[in-house]
C-alpha cells in the first residue's frame, strides 16, 4: 500500500487512537469478557443503525465516527483484558 491508501489508513488509525484516549479518560476500564463484547456489540449496532438508512439519508460521517467506536472498543477489549499477552 502506497500514497494516499497509506495516508487513508493512517487517519483511520489517528481517529481510533483519538477515540480510543476519550474512551480511557471517560470510562472505567472493562472487567468482564462479557462487559467489553456488550460495549462492542452496542457500538455494532449503533453503525448497524447508520449503514442502514437509505443512502440519500445516509451521513458519511456518522457512519465513519461509528465505525471508529467500534475499531476502539475492540482495541480496548484487547488492552484492557488481555494487555499482559500483547
Amino acid at each position: 500500500m502506497q500514497g494516499e491508501g497509506e495516508r487513508i489508513v493512517a487517519a483511520a488509525i489517528e481517529l481510533v487512537k483519538t477515540e480510543l484516549k476519550r474512551a480511557f479518560v471517560l470510562h472505567q476500564s472493562f472487567s468482564t469478557h462479557h462487559q467489553g463484547y456488550a460495549v462492542i456489540l452496542e457500538e455494532l449496532d449503533e453503525l448497524k443503525a447508520e449503514v442502514w438508512k437509505r443512502r440519500a439519508e445516509r451521513d458519511p460521517a456518522r457512519v465513519i465516527a461509528e465505525a471508529t467506536q467500534v475499531a476502539a472498543m475492540a482495541v480496548r477489549f484487547m488492552v484492557d483484558l488481555h494487555g499482559g499477552s500483547l
